[in-house]
């Protein structure tokens, strides 16, 4: 169950909410948790052993690492990162290393080994980063471990950021679980934020997802035909996953939490380096603390740090798919930042003018895009060549039926809303804060709503349409 559906907007959420509020705070840990695993097993139910079996392990472990002191407490810290990531691995990574094993022995004249594909569980990436960044955090002795067992099965399954995040640490919500006030002008922003999440999800990315499905599903693309598929999916990634972390805030504050933003208008960075503390910061932010500087950081040499930094990005992009397309652009990600790194260190870093910088960086970005995108590494290049103009320059014939104008005036749309809207937010301060301010909440309740009202509307006449980051 998604939240752009029609189960979840006029079944779950209004039951869950309704005996939510009906409930003592006291047992409304209980009902979040009875709520998250609804939701969970709404996809599968047999999958709800591994969300449940993760959980007690990391709440287990922490209280054994918390009395522990040396070696054992290191060794105990190291098992249960382990354990993590053997799951992480098994379930994430097996069919990619076995169908990359069969490959190479193929190309040697051997039969390729058979097995039965193994299913991904939804969300396993996240749920498995909260359960590893709590014993880490435990063990640097950053956060005491907790002895509710209920609340902390609560925060691991909190079904806002159980599916696709934002990547969170339990000492941000600890206290929140303990106590967290529930005032009617913190539900109003909640349901503000929600449909404005749910609006950009519905209205922009959804619209635009046909035309990037066509683009790259080119066998000769053209220059246009390239470049208007991976703009559209520039546009397309962008307002699904800000649009889906709007909607788990949303949803989060009309239960009296308060989640960090993920977003801060990315596509008008200056750099690289700038970008990633825009885009996604909940996992910037997790893999600084918890790779890269478990790595060594910038502690251990010059060179070190580039490779560090060029290092995590690769594991970062390896952790959104079992794909080589994953870790190629995790790779790209990282060799620029390790440039940008060393070219500030030798003063040959200027900030230029934005009218320079800030296209230079989306080009960047936006090639770094096709390859996140494309199902493989062939079909990458295939993009690359097309954006060239090697397979021509004009819109093709096999592509121009398929383009609508709806999907031209989104993508328009939403370049204005990118770019736009930051601009005036320089001006007269930033556009969402305003908008979504508690004490205009509910004003632009009823300015949303007719869009809201729309959204719903095209959700109940298209097909099934997940948000992107369900897949990693």
């Amino acid at each position: 169950m998604v939240f752009s559906s029609n189960v979840f907007l006029f079944l779950f959420l209004p039951l869950f909410l309704s005996i939510y509020y009906l409930l003592p705070f006291r047992w409304r840990s209980g009902w979040i948790l009875m709520g998250s695993y609804a939701l969970y097993a709404w996809w599968r139910v047999d999958f709800l052993w591994l969300l449940a079996g993760v959980t007690l392990a990391a709440y287990f472990f922490a209280l054994a690492i918390e009395r522990s002191e040396g070696a054992r407490r290191f060794r105990l810290l190291s098992v249960s990162v382990t354990l993590n990531l053997l799951v992480l691995g098994y379930f994430k990574y097996a069919n990619f290393g076995i169908e990359s094993f069969n490959a190479a022995i193929t190309g040697l004249g051997f039969a390729p080994f058979a097995w039965s594909k193994v299913l991904l569980p939804i969300g396993l990436s996240f749920f498995i980063f909260h359960a590893i960044s709590y014993l880490v955090d435990v063990y640097r002795r950053e956060e005491p471990p907790t002895h509710h067992l209920l609340d902390f099965a609560a925060f691991i399954a909190l079904f806002p950021h159980l599916i696709a995040g934002p990547v969170l640490k339990y000492n941000l919500l600890a206290d929140q679980f303990r106590s967290r006030t529930h005032t009617l002008e913190k539900f109003s922003y909640g349901a503000t934020r929600f449909m404005t999440g749910f609006a950009k999800k519905v209205l922009i990315a959804d619209t635009i997802a046909p035309l990037v499905t066509a683009s790259f599903s080119q066998v000769t693309p053209t220059l246009a035909d390239s470049w208007l598929g991976a703009l559209a999916y520039t546009l397309q990634l962008y307002f699904d996953f800000s649009g889906y972390s709007d909607m788990a805030i949303g949803l989060a504050a009309m239960m009296g939490f308060k989640f960090p933003e993920n977003f801060n208008h990315p596509y008008i960075s200056r750099s690289i380096t700038e970008f990633w503390r825009r885009w996604h910061m909940s996992l910037s932010s997790w893999l600084r603390e918890y790779l890269y500087i478990g790595l060594g950081g910038n502690r251990k040499g010059r060179t070190r740090t580039y490779v560090n930094l060029a290092l995590t990005m690769v594991l970062g992009g390896l952790w959104h798919g079992a794909n080589w397309t994953f870790v190629l652009w995790g790779a790209w990600h990282g060799g620029i930042l390790a440039l940008e790194r060393r070219m500030k260190e030798a003063q040959l870093w200027r900030p230029g003018p934005a009218w320079l910088t800030v296209p230079g960086t989306m080009l960047l970005v936006i090639l770094g895009w096709v390859m996140f995108r494309a199902d493989n590494v062939p079909d990458a290049l295939r993009m690359y060549r097309g954006m060239l103009g090697l397979n021509g320059i004009y819109l093709s014939d096999t592509l121009a039926w398929q383009v609508r104008p709806s999907e031209l005036v989104t993508m328009l749309i939403a370049a204005v809303l990118v770019y736009v809207a930051p601009v005036w937010g320089t001006r007269v301060g930033d556009v969402g804060s305003r908008l979504l301010h508690p004490g205009l909440a509910v004003g632009a309740t009823v300015t949303l709503l007719p869009l809201f009202v729309l959204a719903i509307m095209k959700l109940s006449a298209q097909s099934y349409t997940p948000f992107l980051y369900f897949q990693f």
